[in-house]
C-alpha cells in the first residue's frame, strides 16, 4: 500500500512556506486597510466567487466574531437584488486569486456609485482588482500545492491568513476582551466559560478549609478532610491568604518519610498560595490552575480577603471545558 504521508508532509510545507511568504508582501496597505476599517460607521461587505467566496465567508465570521459588523455577499447574487444590503459607508472587501473583474464588475460599480471604498485581497500584483481598489492587499504566492499548479490550495490558505490577520490587528487596535469576547459567543461552551464568574462555582462561608497557624498536624488533617477539598488554607491577621496545605503535600511528606505529628500547620503550609479573584470570569481561574499544575485556588475579595476556594473538579461538573 502506498505511504501517502510524504506527500501529505510536502503539501503541508509547500502551503506553510506559501503563508510565511505574506510577511515579506506587508507593506503600509495593511495599516490603510485597519486605520478604513476602524474609521468606517458602516459594516465590511466580503466578496468573492468560487475557493475565494468560501474563504471570504469565514473572514466575514471571524470580523462579527470579534465584533467588526460584517457579511458575505455573493457577486451574483449582488446583482440579482442583493446589491440592496449595501449601504453608503460601508466597506467593500473583494478576494480573488487573479484578480480578474469579470463577473464582480457590476458590482464594483455600483458600490462606486454608493461612494463606498474597495479593499482587495488579491493573489496577482497589477491586476485589474488590484488597480481598481483603493488599497491593494498582496496575498500572491509561489505555486499552489496542488501538483499540477491549478486546485487553489496556498492561495486559499494565504488568503484566509490574512484575513486572520487583519481581523486581529482590527482586535488588538479596539483592545477587545476576553469579556467582550463572551458577550458576542453566549451560546457556546467557550462563551459561558467567559460569561461564567469564580463565585460562582467556588466553595465559600463554612465550606472553606481553614486552619489556624498554631493547630495540630491531626487537626489540620481532619479539616482537609471534613470538607472534602484537598487542601487547607491559613490566614493571616486581615483574612489574607498566606498558606496552603493539600493533599499533595501530604503524600509528598509521607513519601520522604518527614516527622509530621509533632509539628503544627504554620510549620506544615505551602506559602504564597495562588489566588484569583471571586468576581474573575472562569477562565482566568483556569488559566492559574493549568499554568501551576495545581487543582485548587483561594479566591478573593477586592481587598485580597479570603472568600472561597474554587477547585479544578467544579470547573470539570459545570462541563465548561
Amino acid at each position: 500500500m502506498t505511504d501517502w504521508k510524504e506527500y501529505a508532509k510536502e503539501v503541508i510545507v509547500i502551503e506553510a512556506e506559501a503563508v510565511a511568504g505574506l510577511i515579506e508582501r506587508l507593506d503600509d496597505n495593511f495599516n490603510r486597510a485597519v486605520e478604513m476599517i476602524l474609521a468606517t460607521d458602516g459594516r465590511i461587505i466580503v466578496s468573492g466567487l468560487g475557493k475565494s467566496g468560501l474563504i471570504g465567508k469565514k473572514i466575514a465570521a471571524t470580523f462579527n466574531s470579534t465584533g467588526i459588523s460584517s457579511f458575505f455577499l455573493h457577486p451574483a447574487e449582488a446583482m440579482h437584488g442583493d446589491i440592496g444590503l449595501i449601504r453608503s459607508g460601508d466597506i467593500l472587501m473583494l478576494l480573488s486569486k487573479s484578480g480578474q473583474l469579470d463577473e464582480v464588475e457590476p458590482m464594483i460599480a455600483a458600490s462606486r456609485r454608493l461612494g463606498i471604498k474597495l479593499i482587495a485581497l488579491c493573489g496577482t500584483p497589477d491586476s485589474p482588482l488590484a488597480n481598481r481598489a483603493d488599497v491593494f492587499i498582496n496575498c500572491s504566492v509561489a505555486h499552489e500545492a496542488c501538483p499540477n499548479n491549478l486546485v487553489p490550495t496556498s492561495s486559499s490558505t494565504a488568503t484566509l491568513v490574512m484575513g486572520d490577520a487583519l481581523a486581529m490587528a482590527l482586535l488588538k487596535s479596539r483592545n477587545f476582551s476576553s469579556d467582550d469576547f463572551a458577550q458576542l459567543h453566549p451560546g457556546g461552551v467557550l462563551g459561558k466559560r467567559l460569561l461564567k464568574h469564580v463565585h460562582e462555582l467556588h466553595h465559600a462561608d463554612k465550606d472553606i478549609p481553614r486552619i489556624e497557624a498554631n493547630a495540630s498536624f491531626s487537626e489540620m488533617i481532619i479539616e482537609m478532610t471534613s470538607k472534602r477539598l484537598g487542601c487547607v488554607i491559613m490566614c493571616d491577621e486581615n483574612d489574607i491568604p498566606v498558606g496552603m496545605f493539600t493533599d499533595g503535600d501530604l503524600r509528598r511528606l509521607v513519601q520522604d518519610k518527614e516527622d509530621v505529628y509533632n509539628r503544627t500547620a504554620g510549620e506544615l503550609m505551602r506559602p504564597n498560595p495562588k489566588t484569583v479573584p471571586a468576581d474573575a470570569i472562569l477562565d482566568r481561574a483556569l488559566a492559574i490552575i493549568e499554568e501551576f499544575s495545581i487543582t485548587q485556588v483561594a479566591t478573593v475579595d477586592k481587598e485580597g480577603r479570603l472568600v472561597g476556594v474554587l477547585h479544578l473538579h467544579d470547573i470539570l461538573k459545570s462541563k465548561l471545558v
